[in-house]
């Protein structure tokens, strides 16, 4: 969650996005969990400078995890989250506030974040900085999924500090390094993850004890990227290349690629090929423009004499 508000926008820090709407639908089954997700968003490009951005996203669980497994228990929740951004542009620096609220049954978490992104160097370097604020309940269901009865265990902080520097090297190269560092503080256990321990003062041989999780976390974490565009013949003959070491057992797969691959350059020629009957039509009509005004140009400074 705190990841996905630090992303770096794909966007140049000296133009918003445009206005869009999107509809998002997804279903999962395994494991013993059904997961089904329903999300909209929209945005709106009020001026050159300043953009609104809300989400409303709903996903419904039912089944039994893991960790709930060993205790003969199931699971239904519903997690509703709303989400709403604020971008403001100002020359070379876009700066985006956001808020996000999650509630589920057991769980309530509060998210703030703030970040900038600045271009620079004639807009080859992009350096980005981002903060994020998250407050979390915990909870824990005591009854049934049908019958909850939810006692709340206590409250977890969440600060995440991200910062990273993206710089064009050449026309077709893009590099750009990452950092975040993630502190938590508070209730970080998982109130339906137990220790099961022999107690011979038990008729079952064993009790059970909620797990022990120490109450402060930090991470970090460091990401080294580089994006370089092949042109579309360099990328197929790599990926042929690649294929004469697949794996046994993966011929089906290979051929299934190597089909479409055959398919996109027969359309890649087809493509080429009408793009160069266009290129020469307009080329002739062209030459036969200039022509025409050559003639009549010459003809002109002919009448004047």
């Amino acid at each position: 969650m705190i990841a996905a508000l630090l992303l770096i926008r794909s966007t140049s820090a000296d133009v918003l996005p445009d206005n869009r709407a999107d509809v998002f639908y997804s279903k999962y089954s395994g494991g013993g969990m059904d997961i089904t997700g329903y999300s909209a968003t929209a945005r709106a490009k009020i001026t050159e400078n300043f953009a609104l951005e809300a989400n409303y996203f709903i996903d419904k669980v039912s089944g039994a995890s893991v960790d709930v497994l060993s205790q003969a228990s199931v699971i239904k929740d519903e997690r509703k989250q709303k989400s709403g951004t604020i971008e403001y542009l100002h020359d070379k620096t876009t700066y985006t506030a956001s808020y996000m609220s999650s509630v589920e049954r057991d769980y309530i978490s509060d998210t703030a974040s703030f970040s900038l992104s600045q271009d620079m160097f004639g807009d080859l370097t992009t350096v980005t900085l981002g903060f994020a604020d998250t407050k979390n309940k915990v909870g824990e269901n005591n009854g049934t999924a049908n019958d909850p009865n939810v006692a709340w265990l206590g409250h977890a902080l969440t600060r995440a500090y991200s910062g990273g520097v993206s710089q064009i090297i050449t026309k077709n190269f893009i590099a750009g390094v990452n950092l975040q560092v993630i502190t938590d503080a508070g209730y970080l256990a998982n109130p339906y993850r137990s220790i099961r321990f022999l107690d011979p003062a038990n008729p079952k041989g064993y009790s059970l004890a909620t797990q022990v999780y120490p109450e402060t976390h930090t991470s970090s974490a460091v990401q080294v990227q580089g994006k370089y565009y092949l042109p579309y013949r360099a990328a197929v003959t790599a990926l042929e290349e690649a294929f004469k070491y697949a794996p046994a057992g993966s011929e089906g797969v290979v051929d299934n690629v190597k089909t479409a691959i055959a398919a996109a350059q027969s359309a890649y020629n087809n493509m080429a090929s009408i793009n160069k009957q266009i290129y020469d039509t307009v080329e002739k009509t062209v030459e036969q423009n200039v022509a025409t005004v050559k003639s009549a140009t010459t003809k002109a400074k002919a009448k004047k004499r």
